[in-house]
């Protein structure tokens, strides 16, 4: 057990066309959405870019995994962004299980009355917030840091 750690982290929701950023407070009572940054080659940048002006300890990528905690064909892509936010920064890097976090942001946003297209630029956001959200509850109920720890991107040799 090593209790939870204090300082800011942010969420990042790993999307195809957009990422979705999130932060929690130092105490880690609340994630709050940031931005929708446009996947691209400068997202990784701009996410470091966020970090600084947060002051950000950690970065939490959420692993879209199957129902079961299989791999999907996002899987792969979301540990090559963690690899290289890892490679990017001195930041903590980690992965944790983000299932169902965009269903739960597409769910909340229809409740609070939001159609599916006038949601579009912000549902990255809510569901950063979800999977940071939930990262930082699992680490204040359990003592321990959730998800795994994201190594560098080895360079070839």
């Amino acid at each position: 057990m090593t209790g939870f750690r204090r300082g800011v982290r942010l969420g990042v929701d790993v999307g195809k066309a957009r990422v979705g950023v999130a932060r929690c407070d130092p105490d880690g009572m609340l994630a709050t959405p940031v931005e929708t940054v446009p996947r691209s080659d400068a997202s990784v940048a701009r996410i470091l870019e966020l970090a600084d002006e947060y002051s950000a300890f950690e970065l939490v990528v959420g692993l879209p995994l199957n129902m079961s905690g299989d791999d999907t064909p996002s899987t792969q892509d979301a540990r090559e962004f963690a690899a290289a936010l890892a490679s990017a920064s001195s930041r903590g890097v980690r992965l944790v299980d983000e299932r169902l976090s965009t269903v739960s942001a597409h769910a909340a946003l229809r409740g609070s009355g939001r159609s599916q297209r006038s949601s579009r630029s912000i549902v990255d956001q809510v569901a950063a917030v979800i999977l940071l959200q939930q990262a930082l509850d699992v680490e204040k109920s359990s003592g321990s840091a959730p998800g795994e720890t994201v190594e560098p991107a080895q360079e070839p040799t």
